[in-house]
C-alpha cells in the first residue's frame, strides 16, 4: 500500500452527549452528513439516535469482529469487546472514504483500541470533539428523568400518586436536611441534599406542566429574570458599593414590583416562629422604630416580669407567661439581628451540642455499668 492510499485512508469518530444528545456541534453534522455510514454500536440504545433519524440520517449497527492470535496483544489498549469493534471499524474503512462511528456511552474505550489497530492497517484516526458542556446539563436530564417517572403507562406507581400537597412535607423535610449538612460542613451530604430539594422543584414544575399551568422553563424563567431585574449594579447602570447597599435596592426594586398595601405583605406565617419573628422584625424596621428600649433592655424586663409572674406565691396566668414570653424571644431576637447573629442557628448549634452531651453521659454511665 504507498502512502497515497495511507493518506485517504481515515477512521473518523464523532463524539456525542447523553446529556444533550441532539446538541452535536457543526463539526459532527458535517462528518456524519457526509459519511456513506454511520456506525454505532447500538442504534436502538444511542441517545442521539432519534435526533439523527430526524434528521433524515440513518445509523448502521458494526457487528464486531474476532479477534484472531495477532489481536490477543494484553498491551494493546482497549477491553476485548472494544477491540473487536475497532477490527470490525478499521475492516469497513475503504481507501476512499472515511469510516464514521458515532461514539456513545459505552464506547469510551474505543478511541484507544482504534488508535493500538490504525498503524498495522494503514489508517489514520480523526476525532471530532463534543463541544464543551455547559454547567446545568445534568439538569436537562433530571426533567427528562422526571418524566420518565410520570409517564401514565411506563411510570413509577408513587410518583404517578404525588400532587403538589402530598410533596409539601417531602420539600419541608429536604429543606431541613439540606439545612443540616450545611450547618455540618459536610460536601458529601450537601450534594445530596441540594438534589433531593431540586428533585422537588422539578417535580412540582412537571405537575404544573401537565395541568397546563406552567413549566420548568417558566420557573427558571423567572428567577433568572428577577435576578437580572434586581441587580442593575450588574446588569445595567445602577451603583452598589456594599451588600447593605444591595439589599437596600433590593428591597425597594421588590416593593415596587409588588404593590403591596401592607408592610407585611409576602411575610409566610407558616415560617419557623424565629424566622418570622425575624422577618416581620426587618420589614417594620424598614418604617417604623421598634421601641425606644433596647433589646438588652427589654430582656432584663422581660426576665423580671417572668419572675413576678411565676414566682410561688403568685397566681399564675398563663396567657400573662405566654405574652411574656413571646415578648422575651422577641427581644432576643432583635438582639441577635443587631450584632450579626442568627438565633435560628444559634438555637440549633446548641441543640446539637447538648444532644452530644447528654448522649455521652449516658454511654458513660453505660459504659461503667
Amino acid at each position: 500500500m504507498d502512502a497515497s492510499d495511507r493518506a485517504t485512508r481515515r477512521v473518523v469518530l464523532v463524539e456525542s452527549s447523553d446529556a444533550l444528545p441532539g446538541l452535536l456541534p457543526f463539526q459532527a453534522w458535517d462528518a456524519l452528513a457526509l459519511a456513506d455510514v454511520v456506525y454505532v454500536r447500538d442504534a436502538d440504545a444511542h441517545p442521539s439516535a432519534p435526533s439523527l433519524h430526524a434528521a433524515g440520517l440513518d445509523l448502521t449497527v458494526l457487528e464486531p469482529a474476532t479477534l484472531d492470535r495477532s489481536d490477543l496483544d494484553l498491551s494493546r489498549p482497549g477491553s476485548p469487546e472494544d477491540r473487536r469493534l475497532a477490527k470490525a471499524l478499521l475492516a469497513h474503512c475503504p481507501p476512499d472514504a472515511p469510516a464514521v462511528f458515532l461514539l456513545g456511552p459505552d464506547d469510551h474505550g474505543l478511541a484507544g483500541a482504534v488508535a493500538g489497530m490504525a498503524a498495522d492497517a494503514d489508517a489514520e484516526i480523526e476525532l471530532v470533539f463534543f463541544a464543551p458542556q455547559p454547567a446545568g446539563t445534568e439538569f436537562v436530564r433530571l426533567v427528562e428523568v422526571m418524566g420518565r417517572l410520570r409517564d401514565p403507562d411506563d411510570g413509577c406507581p408513587w410518583d404517578l400518586e404525588q400532587d403538589h400537597r402530598s410533596l409539601v412535607h417531602h420539600l419541608v423535610e429536604e429543606t431541613y436536611e439540606l439545612v443540616d449538612a450545611i450547618e455540618r460542613d459536610d460536601d458529601e451530604d450537601l450534594v445530596e441534599e441540594l438534589g433531593d430539594v431540586l428533585l422537588q422543584v422539578v417535580f412540582h414544575a412537571h405537575l404544573a406542566a401537565e395541568r397546563r399551568a406552567f413549566a420548568i422553563d417558566d420557573v427558571a424563567r423567572g428567577i433568572v429574570d428577577k435576578l437580572v431585574r434586581r441587580h442593575p449594579h450588574v446588569f445595567a447602570d445602577g451603583d452598589a458599593e456594599t451588600a447593605g447597599d444591595v439589599q437596600e435596592r433590593w428591597d425597594q426594586l421588590k416593593d415596587a414590583e409588588k404593590d403591596r398595601d401592607d408592610v407585611f405583605d409576602g411575610v409566610p406565617l407558616a415560617m419557623p416562629a424565629l424566622q418570622l419573628v425575624d422577618r416581620l422584625h426587618r420589614r417594620a424596621r424598614r418604617h417604623v422604630a421598634l421601641s425606644e428600649r433596647t433589646p438588652a433592655v427589654r430582656l432584663r424586663a422581660g426576665l423580671e416580669q417572668l419572675e413576678a409572674a411565676t414566682a410561688p406565691a403568685a397566681d399564675v396566668d398563663r396567657d400573662d407567661v405566654e405574652r411574656i414570653l413571646g415578648e422575651f424571644v422577641a427581644a432576643m431576637v432583635e438582639l441577635a439581628d443587631a450584632h450579626g447573629v442568627d438565633l435560628e442557628a444559634a438555637v440549633r448549634r446548641w441543640a446539637d451540642g447538648f444532644r452530644a452531651r447528654v448522649s455521652g453521659e449516658l454511654a458513660e454511665r453505660a459504659g461503667e455499668a
